[in-house]
């Protein structure tokens, strides 16, 4: 097992290394502008952050993401509900000159919590699951800087509660990431 390791390890670092491939790996975080597609549903401000891995070659570019994220509504009569999940973004990312981007991609979430303004746990009211697709524009600056806006769209509804509303998370995403590591050109 050790020696496969090794080897496919080698085979990595020598593509990467003879070829116009680049590796990367960072962290990022960001405000999330969030809401839910609910009649009356407000948008609440919230954050995420986690880590990021990127591999290009030539124009286009692969990053997987593993993210943090706060999302959630605000009610008429100040009710609230609160959404954390970890998200898995995995965004194909078409460059264009001068480092900007356009990225698109799904969405995997897994619901950690949920609860109301006051702490109520409302979890098993909500699916464990989310798939959403995201969508958006980028800058990855040459001195390892990447600046984010991407919006990202429910597709499968979230509500757990038979004959309920469909639920479906709406996040408008504004996010600053830096390289930790780079492999590559």
């Amino acid at each position: 097992m050790k020696k496969t390791i090794l080897t496919l390890s080698l085979l990595v670092i020598s593509l990467i290394g003879y070829s116009q491939a680049k590796l990367e790996i960072g962290l990022k975080a960001g405000a999330n502008f969030a809401n839910t597609n609910v009649d009356d549903a407000e948008s609440i401000t919230s954050l995420h952050g986690g880590v990021y891995g990127l591999v290009k070659i030539a124009n286009i570019g692969i990053q997987p993401e593993v993210l943090i994220s706060q999302q959630g509504s605000e009610f008429a009569g100040g009710s609230e509900i609160d959404f954390s999940y970890v998200n898995v973004p995995v965004m194909v990312k078409l460059y264009l000159p001068a480092g900007l981007n356009f990225q698109v991609g799904p969405q995997f979430g897994i619901l950690t919590n949920a609860e109301d303004e006051d702490g109520t746990d409302l979890k098993d009211s909500f699916k464990n699951s989310d798939l959403s697709a995201a969508v958006g524009l980028g800058w990855d600056a040459p001195f390892g800087l990447q600046a984010n806006v991407r919006y990202v769209l429910g597709i499968s509804d979230i509500n757990n509660l038979s004959g309920g509303t469909e639920v479906r998370n709406r996040t408008f995403q504004v996010s600053i990431g830096y390289s930790l590591f780079k492999l590559g050109k």
